[in-house]
């Protein structure tokens, strides 16, 4: 009978801890994730009794979905994409699945094909025989590239010199001139491509490539959709841009205990003006995104149980 208490008491231990310290997984400082998971840690620290939530600087996606794969207390911003790679442990995560459930649907995330003025790149097709940086290691920005490449009928590895930066790192480096074109799939405005395209002496240019989206949605599933950056959201661009967007998800280990669950989406949600402070993407953190058909992988019950509360029937 000891035995039964003690094991017991360590039990209540382990879920006390788990609730009271909580890493968010986001990515690097020149994107959104980071800024928004640290006004996210912020709110779950203020409003969650007992939690102390801190935000880290990652590699991005592919990084963090490894991170919940830990099964130690972390909550991920991440792709849908990368989300149902690792869930079906394929891809960056072959023979490797995480048991990963959907909290919540964050913001669309768009893809952008950044180049300057002076490098001869008008369309994707020009992008052959150019410096290309596809990314981080580790960042879902790495995975929806090589996509979005393979569909615009180019080869990753033949086709152009292909470099590995963060947007940040791939902002810096098209300012000095040492690669021509970048990748980058963020929310609206990212701060590293507002300081590209407020340079003096730069003129920025996003390519085009929304007509990719059906040979995207097609080999990898209906997870892609057409979508547009408005040409008032970077300083001098002539033109609306046409890309292609996928849903952003916050994601928790399976083994997250409901309450727990409960608890973070429900402080997401009564304080999003908080958020929205942070960074206006959370603006697009809405109720009625929140459905069956937004997330590729299974939805953790207890935010399951928060949007039966609100009316909103997932599964």
């Amino acid at each position: 009978m000891l035995l039964i208490i003690r094991a017991l008491a360590l039990f209540a231990f382990a879920a006390s801890a788990f609730a009271q310290n909580l890493s968010i997984a986001t990515g690097g400082t020149g994107g959104v994730y980071y800024p928004l998971g640290g006004g996210m840690a912020a709110v779950l620290s203020k409003y969650v009794s007992g939690m102390q939530a801190t935000a880290e600087v990652t590699g991005g996606s592919v990084a963090n979905l490894q991170l919940i794969g830990t099964g130690k207390p972390y909550l991920g911003m991440t792709m849908a994409d990368a989300t149902l790679d690792a869930f079906k442990g394929e891809d960056k995560f072959k023979g490797k699945p995480v048991a990963v459930r959907t909290l919540l649907v964050m913001y669309p995330n768009r893809m952008h094909v950044v180049t300057i003025e002076g490098t001869g790149i008008n369309s994707m097709k020009d992008l052959k025989g150019k410096r290309v940086s596809t990314g981080s290691g580790g960042s879902a920005t790495e995975v929806m590239a090589f996509r979005v490449i393979e569909a615009a009928g180019l080869d990753k590895d033949r086709d152009m010199k292909r470099e590995r930066l963060g947007v940040a790192e791939s902002v810096n480096a098209i300012k000095d001139r040492k690669i021509d074109a970048f990748f980058w799939v963020g929310g609206l405005p990212t701060a590293a491509v507002t300081d590209l395209a407020n340079t003096p002496g730069v003129k920025i240019k996003l390519l085009d490539h929304a007509d990719l989206v059906n040979a995207m949605n097609k080999k990898h599933g209906n997870l892609y959709v057409a979508d547009t950056i408005a040409k008032d959201v970077y300083h001098g661009m002539d033109k609306d841009n046409h890309m292609v967007s996928v849903n952003n998800l916050l994601v928790a280990h399976q083994s997250m205990d409901d309450k727990t669950a409960y608890n973070i989406v429900k402080a997401v949600f009564d304080h999003k003006d908080e958020l929205v402070r942070t960074h206006k993407e959370a603006e697009n953190i809405k109720l009625e995104n929140q459905k069956k058909d937004a997330s590729p992988v299974p939805w953790h019950p207890g935010a399951l149980k928060y949007f039966a509360e609100k009316g909103i029937k997932i599964q």
